[in-house]
């Protein structure tokens, strides 16, 4: 091969590899990553949470339309896992706490950029983050959870499924507080 025939095929190798590169300040949720729960992964040594996101919790259950009772928290890990191998999804961090990052997410599907977290809502498998006084962390969120619910989309396809913050408002009440 020509040397000139040799940086032609480096320069088109680099282009390609450039023109799929995360934007500056975005980083790559690779394939791989371990899965906590079905918002909060572990990739590159880091936790990461998506923002606004929250998943079943694991342990929770539902039961599905044969009568088997179904682990909710998985059912969550399963659609993220499958919607970050599909849409390879870029990640930018916007908070931080302790040893956790949040990060709000998008997928490229055609030429369109989705938000990851909205994706998991609107196909009925997220739910909206609640603040401590019950309102959304993002309206938009609860919103699109609250038409997937009535689409019974996703998990809402089954009558006992709840809304995380239902078990997570218990857990955080003193005992012998209605």
């Amino acid at each position: 091969m020509k040397p000139v025939l040799i940086k032609g095929a480096i320069a088109a190798t680099l282009s390609v590899t450039l023109a799929h590169a995360a934007p500056a300040g975005y980083f790559e949720l690779l394939q791989g990553a371990v899965f906590e729960t079905g918002d909060t992964v572990v990739t590159g040594g880091k936790r990461i949470r998506l923002y606004g996101l929250q998943s079943c919790l694991r342990g929770t259950s539902y039961t599905d339309r044969s009568g088997t009772r179904r682990d909710c928290g998985e059912a969550s890990i399963a659609v993220l896992a499958a919607f970050i191998k599909d849409t390879k999804p870029v990640c930018i961090p916007v908070a931080e706490q302790n040893d956790l990052t949040f990060v709000a997410c998008y997928a490229t599907v055609g030429n369109q950029h989705l938000d990851l977290a909205m994706m998991m809502i609107t196909e009925g498998y997220g739910f909206a983050t609640l603040k401590a006084d019950g309102l959304p962390v993002h309206a938009p969120y609860a919103v699109a959870e609250q038409d997937a619910r009535e689409r019974r989309k996703g998990l809402w396809r089954f009558s006992d499924v709840r809304h995380p913050a239902v078990f997570l408002s218990r857990a955080a009440k003193p005992q012998g507080v209605p």
